[in-house]
């Protein structure tokens, strides 16, 4: 434990007190190495993100001063509070890794060096130094203050967002759980590479969170006044690209526009009605052309505004746009959305080498049957006969790996996924798998069956197939503790392409 009792002990107590400190042991001599190398990578890729974010949080000020030097008046307010942002985003920031720094020099004494890197800690599997630091020294609880003071501030800055108001809740949560207050379960027993972890996400949180709030103060400013003072002539057309024999239409606009005003357009020298500028297209190639806006001013006085454009009148084609990938994977259904401009979709056949197609709903469903490219050949029937419009080669690949998740399901009975976080014995006994899938990010969807995986625990590793816990798993978890910690690998996968995939790990605490 990290910290002592102030009562007297009862012979009982004290024989779970040793049992406790045996455990301890046991748990300090089988942290595996896969889980300290995995906070280590976890610690980078946060780090990275910190670097971003930084980057992007540096533009986001630099061009908030720059809006405030164009117009003071409406924009200072908002730059003084963004600036007070600033300030307490780096000293949260700056307050969390000097206390990440104090825990390494306890772990790691003579050998620890300035770097607050996971990868640079010596003592990684540490699991007393982060207790000692955080709760005998009461630091944890300065710690937890420091969190809530930053979280109430952005919550208050964003009055009137609940949406904002309850990430800013979320993120920096450090609310009491199963009767375990946020300091014990940040650092009872935790090793030091967990804990220094942890606490680079809250760094991360910080910088993120930060951009959130200056973004808001920014979009509170109101610019759309500020920028009218730029006031552009801008022309859109239907579509620069003609089929011969079609009609070129285009809208000529202003870019800010007073409805108190009416506006003339002229193109070529020629009055044109409400901004409407259309042409019969009876020959091909490029056209250019060029005309004013004339409006009157606030002033009274009559002001112009020049626009140029151009447009292409070609020859008949195809368009092929495959609306999911930008290349054909094997096993899956590749959704394709094929036309010729100026013939009905009736009249379009589509023809595949190395694959198959079949037309669903008008789209085309295609297969490829082969590795390499396939070849899609495009044809309109004019006239009634079938004409060549075009088509494309596209590469073939497998499709890409999915990851790896362990899906239960919670006191509503949803079901869940989780990769790395905590779960109590009671849900990962009571039916729980192993899944692939692309998750909340996925660009196609495919079906995935696990086929083996691995567990391991402080007990050893066992092997089985398919995607359940087996018998032997379940006896291994009954005898796990809180805050011990198991770990899914050897994640065997199959997807509809018939590829096998090794697949990342998955990591629970109890």
């Amino acid at each position: 434990m990290s910290g002592a009792k102030n009562c007297p002990e009862t012979p009982r107590q004290r024989m779970i007190g040793m049992m406790y400190l045996v455990l301890t042991a046991m748990l300090a001599l089988n942290v595996s190495s896969e889980i300290l190398n995995g906070f280590t990578m976890v610690d980078n890729s946060l780090h990275k993100t910190i670097e971003s974010s930084e980057a992007r949080n540096k533009d986001l000020y630099a061009d908030f001063q720059d809006m405030n030097t164009k117009n003071p008046t409406k924009v200072g307010d908002w730059l003084k509070l963004a600036n007070q942002v600033r300030l307490k985003s780096d000293e949260t920031y700056k307050y969390i890794e000097d206390f990440k720094r104090k825990i390494i020099r306890l772990a790691d004494k003579n050998e620890a060096n300035d770097s607050a890197y996971v990868e640079q800690i010596k003592a990684k599997d540490n699991l007393d130094k982060a207790g000692e630091y955080g709760l005998i020294g009461g630091h944890g609880k300065e710690l937890k203050e420091k969190i809530d003071q930053y979280r109430d501030y952005l919550v208050k800055l964003s009055d009137g967002n609940e949406r904002k108001q309850k990430m800013y809740r979320t993120i920096f949560s450090t609310n009491d759980a199963h009767g375990i207050s946020w300091e014990d379960a940040m650092f009872e027993m935790m090793p030091v590479s967990a804990v220094v972890t942890i606490l680079t996400k809250y760094q991360s949180d910080v910088r993120t969170s930060e951009a959130e709030i200056v973004q808001y103060l920014k979009a509170q400013t109101d610019m759309k006044d500020f920028r009218v003072n730029q006031i552009s002539a801008f022309v859109v057309p239907n579509s620069r690209y003609v089929i011969r024999g079609g009609k070129y239409s285009a809208q000529v606009v202003l870019s800010a526009k007073d409805s108190t005003l009416t506006p003339e357009y002229f193109v070529g020298g020629s009055s044109v009605r409400k901004g409407l500028y259309e042409v019969n297209c009876s020959k091909s190639g490029s056209f250019n052309y060029t005309g004013f806006i004339k409006i009157k001013g606030n002033d009274g006085n009559t002001k112009s505004y020049p626009f140029k454009s151009d447009y292409i009148v070609g020859d008949p084609s195809a368009t092929l746009s495959n609306e999911d990938l930008n290349v054909v994977y094997r096993g899956i259904d590749n959704k394709f959305s094929i036309s010729v401009p100026g013939v009905a979709s009736e009249n379009v056949s589509v023809r595949i080498a190395g694959g198959t197609m079949n037309k669903v709903g008008g789209k085309y469903i295609i297969r490829p049957t082969q590795d390499g490219e396939i070849n899609i050949s495009v044809y309109a029937k004019i006239d009634g006969k079938d004409l060549a419009m075009g088509g494309g080669s596209y590469r073939v690949k497998y499709i890409p790996d999915p990851k790896s998740f362990l899906q239960y399901n919670d006191a509503g009975n949803i079901p869940r996924v989780i990769q790395d976080g905590v779960l109590t014995k009671r849900t990962l006994k009571s039916g729980v798998s192993v899944i692939a899938s692309y998750g909340q990010d996925e660009l196609i969807k495919a079906n995935f069956t696990v086929t083996s995986f691995t567990m391991v625990t402080i007990f050893g590793s066992v092997n089985t197939t398919g995607s359940r816990l087996s018998s032997r798993m379940l006896s291994d978890i009954d005898k796990l503790e809180g805050g011990d910690i198991l770990t899914l690998k050897n994640i065997k996968a199959v997807g509809p392409d018939g590829k096998q995939r090794s697949l990342g790990l998955i990591q629970v605490q109890i």
